[in-house]
C-alpha cells in the first residue's frame, strides 16, 4: 500500500496486553466489586449470557458484562475510576513499554491510545500515562449506569479504531501514515497496524507472530506477571468475581 502524506507524526497504541499484561475490564470489575461486594450478583445475570456469546458477539457480551455497574450514580463511578487509575498507572504497566512510550514521545510523535475498553476509564488511564489523546468504547452512561448500556459508534476494535481516528481528525485518510508507528498484541488490530510505517507486536500468539515475520515487523516480549495462559485465566476469573486481593496490594 503506498504511503500518503498525513497530518503528522503519530504513534498508535493498543491497551490491554500491549501496555499492560491484564484485561483492564476485568481489573476494573475487580476494583469495583471489592469496594461494593453486593455487585457480585451481576454474575447471576452475566454467566448464563456466556452461553450466547457467539450470538451476542463481543459488543453484545460487553454490554451485558457492564451490568456490574447497574444503577451506579455517575459521580460514584468517577470516584472509582479515579482510584483505579491511581492504583494502575504506572505500577501495573510493562516497564519496557513505558520506555517505548517515552521514546516515541522523544521522536516527536503524537501518542494516541486506541482501546476497546470503556472510554470512561481508558481516557483517564491514557492521561495518567501521558498520551496526547485516548479513545475507547464510548459507553452511554447517563446519570446512573443502565443495565445494558449502549455504545456510541460501536465497540472500539478492528476497523472501528480506524474510523474513530478519522472521526477525531487524528488522521485524514486511510493508508500508511507518514512518520507513524503502531503497537498491539492482537491480530484484531491489523486494520490499525496497517496504517503504520513501523509496527511492533507485543507478546504475540502464533498467528500474529507469523504475520509479523512475513511483514518484517518487530516483536517484543516483556515479562508477564503470570506463568502461562492457565494462570492468567485463573486470575481473570478471580477478577471477574472480585476475589483478586493481590491487585489491592
Amino acid at each position: 500500500m503506498p504511503k500518503e502524506e498525513g497530518k503528522g507524526a503519530i504513534a498508535l497504541f493498543d491497551l490491554d496486553q500491549t501496555l499492560i499484561a491484564w484485561d483492564t475490564q476485568l481489573l476494573f470489575c475487580n476494583w469495583v466489586l471489592r469496594r461494593e461486594p453486593l455487585r457480585r450478583f451481576y454474575l447471576v445475570l452475566f454467566l448464563p449470557f456466556l452461553l450466547l456469546a457467539r450470538v451476542l458477539g463481543a459488543e453484545g457480551l460487553k454490554r451485558v458484562f457492564l451490568s456490574f455497574l447497574w444503577r451506579m450514580p455517575r459521580q460514584r463511578l468517577e470516584e472509582l475510576v479515579q482510584g483505579f487509575v491511581q492504583r494502575c498507572a504506572p505500577s501495573e504497566f510493562y516497564p519496557s513499554m513505558l520506555e517505548v512510550l517515552a521514546a516515541e514521545r522523544e521522536k516527536g510523535r503524537r501518542l494516541v491510545l486506541l482501546s476497546a475498553s470503556p472510554e470512561f476509564y481508558a481516557r483517564p488511564l491514557g492521561e495518567a500515562l501521558g498520551f496526547d489523546a485516548s479513545y475507547g468504547t464510548r459507553v452511554e452512561l447517563g446519570d446512573s449506569v443502565p443495565l445494558f448500556p449502549d455504545f456510541t459508534g460501536g465497540n472500539n476494535k478492528r476497523e472501528v479504531k480506524v474510523a474513530r481516528l478519522l472521526e477525531e481528525g487524528e488522521i485524514t485518510h486511510e493508508g500508511i501514515q507518514e512518520n507513524s508507528s503502531g503497537f498491539s498484541d492482537s491480530p484484531v488490530d491489523l486494520p490499525m497496524l496497517r496504517l503504520c510505517e513501523e509496527v511492533t507486536v507485543v507478546n504475540p500468539g502464533e498467528g500474529l507472530s507469523a504475520i509479523a515475520e512475513e511483514e518484517g515487523w518487530k516483536v517484543v516480549r516483556p515479562e508477564r506477571p503470570f506463568r502461562g495462559r492457565a494462570q492468567m485465566a485463573w486470575r481473570g476469573l478471580k477478577q471477574m468475581a472480585g476475589f483478586d486481593g493481590a491487585f489491592d496490594q
